[in-house]
């Protein structure tokens, strides 16, 4: 998500923090290699215009060429323009009816049906109800049953009248207790008049709570366009980008809310139905200049876990007690957060680190290939068991000695941290002797 972008910025902070002070040429020039950037990642040009004279001004206020770190002075100023620029604070979907009512609406493609997976999915303990809107496309309805029974949601299928089965189906959650409907509305390879009467008419008379337009990531421009047209005829609440896992290159995202005033609420960040994300401007400003997002990676790290289990699990690995099995929970915790190649991209500097996710596959192989026996104590683990092991786990003997001396090495590790005391180096510690 916004790699291009965040590449760019970051080769563009390294080069400034070359300067140990910068004159109003060299504050020039690095304010028309930012517009170039913006432009590049199809940033509305008119946004671009704002979002430099906003900037401008910001570093003339703080008297840019007599900073003495003139890099950070400008990367600060870039986050809080580009914050602002995306919408300031965070918007909610504000969701009180019972049921409450969500209606999506955009053109074919963009994504609304697994946006409706996503969201039944972020809202669960509402017991989400999706209903299908498009009788014209017989797949549509089918696709929406398999994606409901995959979030765990009820389903309601496409009748030929629309607007009745809207009203239908809001009936039909008030007796089974489903406290969110989603309208799964049709879609269009183009806008037409046809489309957006009856968007007009299910807003008239089912009176949805929140109506989200969902706009495809990857097209630019163009989704500014449609994100207008719709604006225009129907009452919506704030637009939903998806497929920013891609090739995106978020121009998109930093224009929609500067171009039809609509706040972003959610995004799509890959094809699973864990991956939609609440929409906080600060973070992603910071994740676009390459500073990460620890906030949003610390929510998921808490999400994965119990949180009284993972302080069972620290205490156990501070007094060297950590065996195969808690290793083994750990990582079943890091998959439930997703892609590790995303995390890393949300600690600060790691974007670049490239990931090995098979590895984790591979352990995990390996250690399920072991008794219960063996994973609560690895030295019981003989020449024989390494070879059941690795043969159960499609690995080698190598492979199981690796994984063993790599576990008791940091079992090593556990028991020196959890001695240490103030003013106390644990055994096998020296400090080293400057020359």
């Amino acid at each position: 998500m916004f790699d291009a972008l965040t590449d760019r910025f970051v080769k563009l902070q390294r080069k400034l923090r070359g300067y140990g002070t910068l004159s109003q040429q060299e504050v020039g020039e690095a304010l028309r290699e930012v517009r170039t950037v913006l432009l590049e990642a199809d940033v509305n040009y008119k946004v671009v215009g704002a979002f430099i004279r906003a900037v401008r001004q910001r570093l003339e206020e703080q008297d840019i060429t007599r900073a003495v770190k003139p890099a950070e002075v400008i990367d600060v100023a870039l986050f809080r323009e580009l914050t602002s620029l995306l919408g300031g604070s965070p918007a909610k979907l504000e969701l009180s009816g019972n049921p409450a009512t969500v209606c999506l609406v955009g053109l074919q493609g963009t994504g609304k049906t697994t946006f409706a997976g996503k969201l039944a999915k972020l809202y669960k303990s509402r017991r989400p109800l999706l209903v299908a809107c498009d009788p014209k496309r017989p797949a549509a309805s089918e696709q929406l049953r398999r994606v409901a029974e995959t979030a765990g949601a009820g389903f309601v299928p496409a009748r030929d009248d629309v607007v009745a089965n809207c009203l239908a189906s809001l009936d039909v959650a008030r007796r089974q207790g489903n406290n969110l409907v989603v309208f799964d509305t049709a879609g269009r390879l183009h806008i037409d008049n046809e489309l957006m009467a009856e968007l007009e008419l299910i807003q008239q008379q089912a009176s949805p709570e929140a109506t989200l337009l969902v706009l495809d990531g990857m097209v630019g421009q163009d989704a500014l366009i449609q994100a207008e047209q719709f604006h225009e005829r129907l009452k919506l609440t704030g637009a939903c980008i998806t497929k920013l896992d891609g090739d995106a290159r978020g121009g998109a995202v930093v224009s929609v809310r500067q171009v039809t005033g609509l706040p972003v609420l959610f995004i799509g960040t890959g094809e699973k139905l864990a991956d939609i994300e609440p929409f906080h401007p600060d973070r992603i400003a910071s994740r676009i200049l390459g500073r990460g997002d620890l906030h949003s990676l610390a929510e998921k790290v808490s999400a994965s876990g119990n949180p009284e289990q993972q302080r069972a699990t620290a205490e156990k690995f501070l007094k060297g007690r950590f065996d195969l099995e808690d290793f083994l929970d750990q990582l079943r915790n890091i998959k439930k957060m997703g892609s590790l190649s995303k995390l890393m991209k949300m600690i600060p500097g790691a974007g670049q680190v490239n990931v090995d996710e098979t590895e984790m596959v591979r352990v995990e192989a390996m250690i399920q290939s072991m008794t219960p026996a063996e994973r609560h104590d690895p030295d019981i683990i003989d020449g024989s068991r390494r070879r059941r092991i690795a043969e159960g786990s499609g690995t080698s003997v190598q492979d199981i000695n690796r994984l063993l001396k790599e576990f008791g090495q940091a079992r090593v590790m556990a028991r020196q941290l959890g001695g240490i005391t103030p003013g106390r180096l644990p055994r096998g510690f020296r400090p080293r002797r400057g020359r």
